[in-house]
């Protein structure tokens, strides 16, 4: 016996997402957290990308939008690189945004995965973790003094000092920019005035755009809005000198001082500040892990990578764990096949590289301070002008155009891409994509009226759901979708497709019960 089936360590969003993924497989996870009480300070002030999508296909994104602070919105202009690209002229802007700081969401998360019966442990810090064959071994501190607990698994979801992954040995290596940030928000005083724009007129320096970035020689300020009341600023500067004095400790509090010291020197003047909210100081890292598995330690969230660019580490953690998540409890209850779990690393290292790829563009984009550099910037938007340009961003930045590699070959051109969100006429109704997939549960959506296909998913009934529907402008037969709301398999419209939904069940979901002997493989 196991103290639990899988040990999670770290309860920020990644961890907290697993835990309540785990939970809806069936699966008991222990999460471990070294900080007593829920964060009160935001590391993030909200949430994007392809994640609301997968929110809403558990049916959670009305939960998580009744707690904005702000209403939720499409991103009509996304800072990139110390530009902004405008998706204002798309009907339809690609990428959406949650104003809901960390603090928020980590208690929604929190109580989510509470609800569903995971085990959330603050105030015990993980400080040795050991595994074999069969099991990992965690050697706990606790309000009470030391303990171990043994479980299946145990996943890092302890961030980019992750002491997982320094325990496992697993490389993660990268870069470390020498630009420090600053960023504040903060009220806005009386000495400054807000125009009918958003713009600010401010002593001394003028009429200051708002949503836009200043760049001088001493580096770069940017300047917006997050809420009605609250101002959002920030400072870059590069800061790698040899110079002592210009250390930075990103352990110690930024101060209100230290924030208005570098405004004046990017700036050359003063710029008035009200009352602080919040106030961070860090540098971009681009570390990936060179593995996301060993043996029985997984890596997850902040702990397999870091990205120099801000919106996006969220995005990616959550993800991680929304594909972790269900493979992990296929092992557990022992039916997965050969090979699943390691599908983890391959697509999700792969997601990271795609997410690293944007976020070093950026870097590029944002260093350079010289006419040439300036040049490349106005290039760079003027691509953007164009419709399918600004379509193809959006869908890079957010993790909408993921498309995980299948084995074998001739497949189907939705196999590996996150499931459409059809609306579906059935004998019960009118329902969605989106509501089947509340359960978390693989799904074969008959979309053909296909009794053929229909009873070879017969053999994996207690691990599969079998629906069936009829949509308009059907894109295939039949689709074979994973519990992370990924296609697995799709059928041609009106071709032979019986061995290759086989072929598809096999390799993800194992073999079918008569075969193995399971009676139900529902979670409890």
């Amino acid at each position: 016996m196991t103290d639990a089936d899988v040990i999670i360590v770290g309860a920020g969003p990644t961890g907290l997402m697993l835990a309540s993924e785990l939970r809806l497989a069936g699966v008991r996870p222990l999460v471990l957290e070294r900080q007593p009480q829920l964060r009160e300070t935001p590391k993030a002030n909200g949430l994007g990308g392809q994640i609301l999508e997968l929110l809403r296909y558990r049916g959670l994104l009305d939960r998580f939008e009744a707690a904005c602070t702000a209403p939720s919105h499409p991103a009509p202009r996304y800072p990139f690189g110390g530009v902004h690209v405008d998706f204002s002229p798309l009907p339809e802007p690609p990428l959406r945004g949650l104003t809901l700081p960390q603090p928020h969401l980590e208690r929604l998360l929190d109580e989510h995965a509470r609800e569903l019966g995971a085990d959330v442990r603050r105030g015990h810090e993980m400080v040795e973790v050991s595994q074999d064959d069969a099991t990992v071994t965690a050697d706990v501190r606790g309000p009470d003094g030391p303990y171990q607990l043994t479980a299946r698994y145990l996943v890092g979801c302890d961030g980019g000092r992750s002491k997982v992954r320094d325990r496992a040995g697993i490389p993660f290596p990268g870069t470390t920019y020498p630009e420090v940030n600053r960023l504040g928000q903060v009220t806005v005083p009386d000495s400054v005035t807000r125009l009918d724009d958003g713009d600010l007129d401010v002593p001394g320096l003028g009429r200051m755009r708002a949503g836009a970035f200043t760049r001088t020689d001493r580096g770069v300020f940017g300047l917006g809005w997050l809420t009605p009341e609250i101002l959002m600023v920030s400072t870059t500067e590069d800061e790698s000198a040899e110079d002592e004095s210009t250390a930075v400790d990103d352990d110690a509090p930024m101060t209100l001082t230290e924030l208005q010291d570098s405004i004046r020197r990017v700036l050359g003047a003063r710029f008035p500040l009200g009352e602080p909210r919040r106030l961070s100081r860090y540098q971009f890292q681009a570390r990936q892990a060179e593995k996301y598995r060993d043996g029985r330690i997984l890596l997850a969230g902040d702990a397999a990578h870091q990205f120099p660019s801000t919106g996006v580490g969220l995005n990616a953690g959550m993800l991680d764990s929304v594909n972790l998540a269900w493979k992990l409890a296929a092992d557990i209850h022992g039916w997965a096949p050969d090979g699943l779990l390691d599908t983890y690393h391959h697509e999700r290292h792969l997601a990271g590289a795609r997410t690293m790829l944007h976020t070093q563009a950026q870097v590029a984009l944002r260093r350079g301070d010289d006419p040439a550099a300036e040049a490349l910037r106005e290039v760079f938007l003027e691509l953007f002008a164009d419709e399918q340009p600004l379509r193809r961003i959006g869908a890079l930045i957010s993790g909408a155009d993921i498309r995980y590699p299948m084995p074998g070959s001739h497949h189907h051109p939705l196999a590996g891409a996150f499931a459409p969100d059809l609306t579906l006429h059935t004998d019960q109704g009118t329902t969605s994509v989106a509501e089947l997939t509340h359960t978390a549960r693989p799904i074969l959506l008959d979309l053909a009226d296909r009794p053929d296909l229909r009873e070879i998913a017969q053999g994996w009934r207690h691990r599969v759901d079998v629906h069936t529907a009829k949509t308009d402008d059907r894109p295939a037969d039949a689709l074979l979708i994973r519990p992370d709301a990924h296609i697995a398999w799709a059928a041609t419209l009106d071709e032979p497709a019986e061995r290759t939904l086989r072929a598809a069940l096999s390799c993800w979901f194992g073999a079918p019960l008569e075969t193995t002997g399971h009676v139900n493989d529902r979670p409890s």
